[in-house]
């Protein structure tokens, strides 16, 4: 019998943090799949997480913690497959240092990710983005850091984490303005500003005056706004601005809709796809696909390229007693 504890401890601290070298983000989201993963297995076996054994995470467990997600914790599939991703690299892990129960390991590695259907991303509006700008009260200090944070996020396409961990060395002004990231993959890139972007920059890194390592978007007591918070005050400033656009009335913002309205501003203006993935920081130019099946303008041009079908008005009938009897049934 061999106990799980050891090999868990042993595959955050040696495959994740010496092998791999997860970033905090990879190992805090492996972390909370397999806590909950450790909690489940206690409340349907009755032992405590450091007296489960392998034969006790068998594939029916795993089956079951998955469902478990979905229907009591309304968990979407899209999350589903996130946690299961965690085991599966746990199992991996496992395979290696326990031939013994490869067969059991076998099993839940086969335990397929469920497919799930593929919505047309959300953006804004020319419209839409002049009133969401306009919503926050620039005489409040949170109003101006607000405004600020999604006219960069809007022009930049910058992912909400990255641009939780902007600091103030991190924007540069004057001639070739940018300002740089580390993005998914640690790969790190600088996206160009626009001017009235770098000129609403330079007034808060005055007002501001912090140091280079200080946080480009701090609170009032000077730490990073979190994700969470973010997603807040993205959520408040839409219900003001959605007083004077009825457009944004019933559409859900989230901080990535901000990141999606870049991409779909410069698909717009003609940009190649390839660029735009090189400006949001994509592995691919697969990611940036997603864009084109959202963008109605590119699909009506197409259709204006195309000759009109002919087609009389009417509907079909038969010419035969026959065909009109088989017709009729």
């Amino acid at each position: 019998m061999t106990l799980i504890a050891a090999t868990l401890q042993a595959f955050f601290t040696d495959r994740l943090a010496k092998q791999r070298q997860a970033s905090p983000r990879t190992v805090a989201a492996y972390r909370d799949a397999l806590r909950l993963l450790m909690v489940f297995a206690q409340q349907q076996t009755g032992k405590t997480p450091s007296q489960l054994d392998w034969d006790d995470l068998d594939a029916s467990m795993i089956s079951a913690f998955l469902n478990h997600l979905e229907a009591e914790r309304n968990n979407s599939v899209r999350t589903r497959n996130v946690r299961l991703t965690a085991i599966r690299s746990l199992f991996s892990f496992a395979a290696l240092h326990h031939p013994e129960h490869a067969l059991l390991i076998q099993r839940v590695l086969a335990i397929p990710p469920k497919r799930f259907a593929k919505r047309l991303v959300t953006f804004l509006t020319a419209l839409e983005v002049d009133a969401l700008l306009a919503s926050p009260d620039s005489s409040r200090w949170e109003g101006r850091r607000d405004r600020v944070l999604m006219l960069l996020a809007i022009q930049t396409g910058l992912r909400v984490s990255e641009l939780t961990g902007l600091n103030f060395g991190d924007v540069t002004l004057g001639v070739g303005a940018n300002v740089r990231c580390e993005g998914k993959g640690r790969k790190h890139r600088a996206v160009p500003l626009t001017g009235p972007v770098r000129d609403l920059l330079r007034v808060w890194l005055t007002e501001q005056n912090g140091r280079p390592g200080d946080p480009l978007f701090p609170t009032r007591t000077g730490r990073r706004l979190s994700r969470d918070a973010i997603a807040l005050r993205i959520n408040t400033h839409a219900a003001t601005a959605a007083s004077c656009c009825p457009s944004l009335q019933g559409k859900r913002l989230h901080p990535h809709v901000l990141r999606h309205t870049c991409a779909m501003s410069l698909l717009q203006a003609g940009v190649d796809t390839s660029v735009i993935a090189l400006w949001l920081g994509h592995a691919g130019t697969r990611s940036t696909d997603a864009y084109l099946h959202a963008d109605m303008s590119i699909k009506e041009k197409a259709l204006a390229l195309t000759t009109p079908q002919q087609a009389p008005p009417g509907r079909y009938h038969p010419t035969d007693q026959v065909l009109a009897f088989l017709e009729s049934l």
